[in-house]
Formats: structure tokens, C-alpha cells, sequence
């Protein structure tokens, strides 16, 4: 009797080992995903992409609940898409990316986007970090996104050009320079003598390569790590835009995480920001020193022609969007 009953207590067990294994893999499946979209290459050279890659090697390090998948490129839509798509819950659940998107979403963003605005990556930061920032980041929630944290674009944006090398704007007069979507942006890039022309960021390239666009504007990390350099020769040093990044991830995602996962995301979040700002003066040196050995021509102009004629934007957009409380604080700020 006893062989038999060690028997019968091996299948049991075995059975029970067997029915065992799908719990387990099934509660590993039930780890909350983590979407983070961005339109950046996934290359470590991308400053939302190391973003987005610190983020979610601390999450996944740090939560039990929570899985954290990376989507770069556009793989899960065009920006303004993705946010639209977060605004109902839909989607990526967090994204990574400029601000200048969000101007569609709440008017007074755009403040902080506004043409020659910062004086360096202190100054933009600071007023990031505080009353400015908490503001905004108050009025995006309104629409259904949250900030977890602010970050920077590594670079100082500048007018990349095809085959013509800017230095005034009469130089600029007449070109077709990709912009965002964004009326701050197409504004300041007419005021500069531009002919802006908002395009999905994921068309630049063709455009360049078919001679759509005459040119772009943007940082010259992105300029390299989208390999711009094989469609454009030129970099006309105008400083135009000290642009911020934000981390924001959808309200209604938002509200269906716990307190703890809250607390992991917005610590891997910040964690992302601090490295991602400590290393933008960095890398964007690093940028222009790599685009020179492409052969690139990057000029250095004198800008007071560009400034004088795109200044006045910052005026004309805090009177029309009620932020002229937040620009005072912005030019104030030491």
C-alpha cells in the first residue's frame, strides 16, 4: 500500500507542479506594461532615448507590478497622435519628447518655447524647476497628461540647410525650413525670413533628399543620430531655440497605477532628467564635433539680425495666451 500511496502523492505533486507553472507564468504576464513612446533613433546617442532607456532599466529594477517596453521612432504614431491617443487612455502610456507638440494641447505652454528666450541650460532649467513649471505642468493635466519631470534638448536649435549656407536673413528669405507643428515655432521661423513649413518629423529626410524642403531647424544631436549630415551640408549657428523636453504619461493610465507605482515612475522619471540634463552641454559638443568630421559646414553668424526680428513674437504670444505673468519670471529669473 505504501508504494502506492508514495506514487500517488508523486503525481499529485506533479500535477500540482504542472498546473503551478501557468499561474506563475500568467502572473508575470499580468505585470502592468509601461508604454514610452518617443520620435527619436534608439540609439544611446538620442537624448530622449537614453531618457527613456535609464527610466526603464529603474523601473524594471525597481517595481514587482510594473514592465517598462521602449518605442522609439515614431513606432507607435506621430507625436501629436500619441498624445491625443494618452488624452483618452489609449496607446503609449508615458512620452517622451519637446514641448513645442503640447502648444496644441494648452495654450500657455508655448511660453516656454518662445525664440531666444533661455540664455543657457541653467537658466531654462531653474524656471523649470519651479513656479513656471509647476504651472504648466498643472495646466497639461487639465488636458489629460501629466508631467513627471522636465528635461532638455541637447542643443541649442539652428537652421540646417540642403545646398545654400545661411548667414542673414536675406539669406533665409524664400526657404522652405521644416518646423513643428507648433504656431510659436512656425511664427518665430517667418519672423527670422523663413518660408516655415510644418511637417511630420518622420518625412524630414525625403524631403530633404527630394528637395521638398530646402532645409530644417533642430539640435545637432539630432542632426547626427538621423544621419541629416547625407541630405544637408550646412549648420547656420542661430540659436534660435533652447528647446525643454518633457516626460508625461496619460492621466487615465495615471490614475489606474498605485501609489507605489506612482513613486517608481516619478523617481525613474527624475533619475532620466538629471542624467539626460547633466549630459546635454556634453553631447551637444560632441555633436558638432562629429558633424565636422562628416564634412558638415557649421557657421558661426551673428545673430542680433535673426533676434531682432523674432523678439517680439515673445511679447505678442504672452499678451495673446495670458502668460505674460510667466515670461516676466522667465526673463527675471538669475
Amino acid at each position: 500500500m505504501k508504494p502506492r500511496n508514495y506514487l500517488s502523492t508523486a503525481i499529485k505533486l506533479t500535477c500540482a507542479l504542472a498546473l503551478a507553472m501557468p499561474v506563475i507564468g500568467h502572473a508575470q504576464a499580468k505585470k502592468k506594461e509601461i508604454k514610452v513612446s518617443h520620435a527619436q533613433q534608439a540609439t544611446l546617442d538620442s537624448e530622449l532615448h537614453i531618457a527613456a532607456w535609464i527610466f526603464r532599466n529603474y523601473v524594471n529594477d525597481n517595481s514587482d507590478t510594473l514592465s517598462v517596453t521602449v518605442h522609439a521612432n515614431n513606432s507607435l504614431g506621430e507625436e501629436r497622435a500619441v498624445y491625443e491617443a494618452m488624452q483618452l487612455g489609449a496607446g503609449a502610456t508615458c512620452a517622451l519628447g519637446g514641448t513645442a507638440i503640447l502648444n496644441n494641447f494648452s495654450k500657455r505652454v508655448g511660453v516656454i518655447d518662445l525664440p531666444f528666450l533661455w540664455r543657457d541650460y541653467a537658466h531654462m532649467n531653474s524656471v523649470l524647476d519651479g513656479k513656471v513649471g509647476q504651472e504648466l505642468a498643472s495646466d497639461l493635466e487639465k488636458t489629460g497628461l501629466k508631467t513627471v519631470a522636465w528635461l532638455t534638448n541637447w542643443g541649442v536649435r539652428n537652421v540646417v540647410t540642403s545646398s545654400k549656407s545661411v548667414r542673414t536673413p536675406e539669406d533665409l528669405a524664400g526657404l522652405k525650413i521644416r518646423t513643428i507643428q507648433s504656431q510659436v515655432y512656425i511664427d518665430a521661423l517667418n519672423a527670422m525670413g523663413a518660408n516655415a513649413t510644418p511637417m511630420a518629423f518622420g518625412e524630414v529626410y525625403t524631403a530633404m533628399q527630394t528637395g521638398v524642403l530646402d532645409g530644417f531647424e533642430h539640435g545637432p544631436a539630432v542632426v547626427l543620430t538621423g544621419k541629416y549630415y547625407e541630405v544637408a551640408k550646412h549648420i547656420a549657428l542661430t540659436k534660435h531655440l533652447l528647446g525643454p523636453a518633457v516626460f508625461a504619461c496619460s492621466m487615465p493610465q495615471w490614475n489606474s497605477l498605485t501609489d507605489k507605482e506612482k513613486d517608481v515612475i516619478t523617481k525613474g522619471a527624475r533619475l532620466a532628467a538629471d542624467i539626460n540634463r547633466s549630459l546635454a552641454p556634453v553631447r551637444e559638443q560632441q555633436a558638432f564635433d562629429a558633424l565636422r568630421e562628416k564634412g558638415m559646414e557649421i557657421n558661426e553668424i551673428d545673430t542680433s539680425g535673426f533676434k531682432e526680428k523674432a523678439v517680439a513674437i515673445q511679447d505678442k504670444f504672452a499678451k495673446e495666451r495670458g502668460t505674460e505673468d510667466l515670461l516676466k519670471i522667465i526673463r527675471d529669473a538669475q
